[in-house]
Parts: C-alpha cells; structure tokens; sequence
C-alpha cells in the first residue's frame, strides 16, 4: 500500500454521519493514507464513536497519516483522564494523534447534566493540559476545571500535542486564534463566510501577539459525487436539517454566512419538523426530507457536488478563499476518490 503523504493539506472523517458499523473506520483510515491525505477526523458520538477507542484503531492500522478528534470536549471526562487518553494516543502512535476540542451542543450538555463550557474554563482546561503533557505537576487548582488537588503523569513526559478549535462562532474564532493550534471549521459555510472565519482567527492570533500564519485554518467541505436524490437528501438536507435542530447552534452559522434568520423561524415552526423525535439525520424518513428540503433554500447548501472535475474545482477554491486545509466530509475515501484524481490534475494551475 502507499503511504505516502502527498496532499497534507486534504482530510477526511472517519464515519461520516450516524453509523452501527464503527469498524469501517479502519479500512477508511487505510483508504484516505493509501489517496495521500494527511489527516483524518474522528466526531465523536456517545454510541460507538469513543474517541479514544476510534483514533486507536485507526492509528494502529495506518503509518503516517494523523489521526485527530473533530471533536470531543473538554469536559466530558476528567482532565487527567482526557490528558492520558491523549498522551496514551500520542506515544503509540509515534506522535500522529491531535486534539480537536469544542464546547459541546448546549441542549446535550443539559441533558447530560453538564453545563457549558466558557472561554475562561477552556484557557485553564488547554493549560492543564499542556502542562501535564510536558511532565508538570498540577498542585492545589481549584477553578473551572474543577478541584484538583495533585495531577501528573511523569516528569519524562514530552509531548507536543496540537490542539484544534472545532467552532465556527465569531467571537470564538476570535479566542481559537488566541489560544489554539489550529481551527477545524463547519460544513455549510459559504465563500464569503470562509473568508470572514479566517480574518475572524488571524484577528486574534495578532492581539496575542502571535504569528497569525502559525493557527492553520481547516474549511469542511461536504462531498457528493453526481449524487442521487436519495442521497442529496441524506447527504445535504438531513446534515443541515439536523444542525437547524439544536436551539442556538445553527444561528451562529446563519450570522457567520450572512443568511436570513427568518428561514429557520419557519423550519422550526414547521409540522413536519417537530413532529421528529430525535435527530433528523438519524429517524427521518425519505418522505418527511423531501418535505424538509422545501424549508430550507438551495443556497444554504455550499458544497462540492457534480462530476470529479467539479467537486475538485470547489475544493481548490477553499484553498483561494483562505484555507490552509479542507476537511473532505460526507463522503467515504472510496467514494470521492475520484476527486482526488481530478484534484492532482488541477492543484498546480
């Protein structure tokens, strides 16, 4: 098999979506080292998408492509067990394995029984963090991570792991450029928006006095090959539709891309919507997204779609909107290799 990396700037998800099968992640991650990508992305699911148990399995069938989460959280287990969780993925790995972290979805939080995550808990959870990572000890915390009284792993602990910001809210693009490694964006966000997310990070890199060209931008593109009305519902509709779900998520992709808040009143108030119970992705019947994709304006769906020349034509143009890498999602490996076959024969023009 070749293993070569030879398009470190493209990614993909491990298990696209909702799956009963978490398995296929590894002949997926195997697929995207063998097309010479240089990163696949785990989001995780509390069924059977542990973070910890995924990127294992695809770190150990893989030799060079990295491995990281998009995402967990910071504080769905404790911080020495998520810094241990990590190291354990970092050193078996010969240091492939990132962390992509994000707040969490407000209404899981509440229903899990936790509460959000702010910025100023997400500063002293990264410190935490990095600290154990490079062999300190934590001695006497008590803040928003919680009573600490003494964490450590080992003063020969020496791991350089990057931390990703998954998010796509102005003000935490704003905070990502501050304090993190990396960003690993949304789907759906249109050109403008990809511009806007990028100017947003590099905006606060430069207030803390960091070099704004060091925090890599991450575009998420959803993928669909000459895609069948079966699966453009799937695919495109279910996604956003889901998204449209959870109260004060989806606004902020709606200020992000400048789109009218009135559209999701009105999906909101719809029958068909609530008469769901659970997510649209996962329960929805073929008949209620038809009648969900009449809801929701075709411009709300910016993707790469048609032959292989075309979905590698909108990939490239998320590089010339300001990306630094794209995150290929809704497609497997197998499915959009084509695309990278028409990628190859573009990326240099």
């Amino acid at each position: 098999m070749n293993t070569s990396i030879t398009h470190p700037e493209l990614s993909c998800y491990l298990l696209p979506g909702h799956t009963h099968t978490p398995a296929d992640a590894i002949d997926e991650a195997r697929r995207a080292e063998a097309l010479g990508l240089g990163k696949v992305w785990l989001s995780e699911r509390f069924d059977v998408k542990d973070a910890g148990v995924i990127c294992a399995a695809a770190l150990t069938a893989t030799d060079n492509i990295h491995v990281a989460t998009a995402a967990t959280n910071l504080h769905t287990r404790h911080p020495l067990v998520l810094a241990t969780m990590c190291s354990s993925l970092h050193y078996l790995s010969g240091g492939r394995f990132e962390l992509g972290l994000a707040r969490g979805v407000g209404i899981r939080n509440q229903l899990m029984g936790l509460q959000g995550v702010d910025n100023q808990q997400m500063v002293e959870g990264l410190d935490i963090l990095r600290k154990l990572w490079h062999g300190e000890k934590i001695m006497g915390y008590d803040g928003k991570m919680g009573t600490l009284p003494y964490l450590s792993m080992g003063d020969w602990m020496n791991a350089d792991i990057p931390i990703h910001f998954v998010g796509f809210g102005a003000n935490s693009l704003r905070f990502a450029g501050q304090h993190f490694d990396g960003v690993h964006l949304h789907t759906f966000i249109t050109d403008k928006g990809l511009r806007r997310a990028k100017s947003l990070v590099q905006e606060g890199a430069e207030a803390a006095g960091r070099n704004p060209d060091d925090i890599k931008v991450w575009a998420v593109l959803a993928t669909a090959i000459e895609p069948d009305r079966e699966q453009y519902l799937k695919k495109f509709v279910a996604r956003m539709a889901t998204y449209m779900q959870a109260p004060g998520y989806v606004e902020l992709l709606i200020e992000l891309n400048d789109w009218d808040p009135e559209v999701l009143t009105a999906f909101r108030a719809s029958p068909v919507v609530s008469s769901i119970a659970g997510g649209i992705d996962s329960v929805a019947t073929l008949d209620q997204l038809e009648e969900i994709s009449e809801l929701i304006p075709g411009e709300w769906f910016p993707a790469a779609s048609g032959n292989a020349e075309t979905c590698a034509r909108a990939w490239k143009q998320q590089f010339a909107n300001g990306a630094d890498g794209l995150v290929i999602h809704g497609s497997t490996p197998a499915e959009f290799e084509p695309v990278i076959k028409a990628y190859e024969s573009l990326k240099n023009t």
